[in-house]
């Protein structure tokens, strides 16, 4: 190997917390019931803050909806881990006096950081739309959902099938597998239609297009935590800007994963800093209300175009792919790009913006 190669071998482990002493025992059902309080506590504040939240919005000005004050919310939880551990200290349960040892992953890290960054983009889409916060804060939870749900089923389907049908127990265990990015897309179409189907004032397509930008920008962290993990990486190159991985756990030995390769990861991560771009710039440009359906054709024709060029560069992920004449990826990619350029071609009014739905709002 080239001195003049990088040689990646950082650690996956971001930090370590502990173990700690607590003071004393903490109840689990004390926890479980100061969640209860907490949550029954919070409808109160905001049912109080917004008396009126039980009228039809059509009657209603279009204000924001009020949530209760950062230290009121902070009390609340204080109030409730204390109330719930009391209640308990009486009653027997399970409980623990030893908090940690914690491990913090980069992977984790960053997985988490693309829901809260989402979460960021998502609301501030929906407060331009004139849609309320409750709204956007249920989205986060099918978008979860689906997230997860789907990126581990589209590995279990599309790249071990014959692995997962002979140990099914493992298909819930993620920290035990891969998760597939084309999975996870399909998940959240999913999650998405099941989500609009209670907010008639909400189209699917509106929600669709706009998701598609914090999906762009959440593929990126996601690729930077392969990296980082030195998984899902290309195949042997003499590039300047060839990775030796001497920390991979695939399917090469020690000797061959001294060899520089493709950094993979980070194309697909760089497809993914363009796409954001892309997106964000033409949701600007129509002033926040892009025609209907080209933000979703261009990130599918953006993101699964450059999927499926980087690809090339990849070691298959699927074991009964390899001799294929194009890679699982690829022949998942195939449809997804069509469709995105029939949307973009036949299905796209260039010409206008999309709807206002905020006069749609109901209760």
């Amino acid at each position: 190997m080239s001195e003049s190669h990088f040689v990646w071998q950082g650690s996956r482990v971001a930090f370590e917390l502990g173990p700690y002493n607590l003071p004393f025992e903490v109840s689990i059902f004390g926890l479980l019931l100061a969640v209860a309080i907490y949550l029954a506590g919070f409808s109160f504040l905001r049912k109080r803050l917004n008396p009126d939240a039980d009228k039809k919005r059509s009657k209603r000005k279009k204000e924001p909806e009020i949530q209760p004050p950062g230290w009121q919310l902070l009390l609340l939880a204080v109030g409730a881990f204390i109330g719930g551990q009391l209640i308990f200290a009486l009653i027997p349960s399970p409980g623990f006096e030893t908090f940690g040892p914690i491990t913090a992953h980069w992977y984790g890290i960053l997985f988490a950081s693309t829901f809260l960054l989402g979460y960021a983009l998502g609301s501030m889409m929906y407060k331009h739309a004139g849609f309320p916060q409750s709204d956007a804060d249920a989205l986060l939870i099918y978008i979860f959902v689906g997230t997860i749900a789907g990126a581990r089923l589209g590995e279990v389907l599309f790249y071990n099938p014959g692995y997962y049908l002979m140990n099914p127990i493992e298909i819930p265990m993620i920290w035990k597998g891969g998760l597939a990015s084309h999975g996870a897309f399909i998940g959240n179409i999913l999650a998405m239609w099941l989500y609009v189907r209670k907010r008639p004032h909400i189209t699917y397509v509106w929600v669709l297009d706009r998701m598609t930008i914090p999906f762009a920008i959440g593929g990126v962290f996601v690729r930077v935590g392969n990296f980082i993990n030195s998984e899902i990486y290309g195949h042997p190159t003499d590039l300047p800007w060839g990775v030796a991985f001497p920390n991979a756990l695939d399917l090469h030995t020690a000797t061959e994963q001294l060899i520089p390769r493709h950094p993979s990861m980070l194309y697909e991560a760089f497809n993914g800093l363009i796409l954001f771009i892309v997106l964000w710039s033409v949701y600007k440009f129509w002033k926040h209300r892009p025609p209907s359906g080209a933000l979703l054709g261009l990130f599918m024709v953006i993101l699964f175009t450059g999927r499926f060029i980087v690809e090339y560069s990849k070691v298959e992920q699927a074991d009964f792919a390899v001799n294929w004449f194009v890679g699982m990826g690829q022949l998942l990619s195939i449809p997804l790009i069509l469709i995105g350029l029939y949307i973009l071609f036949s299905k796209v009014d260039w010409k206008n913006p999309s709807p206002d739905l905020s006069d749609k709002i109901k209760k």
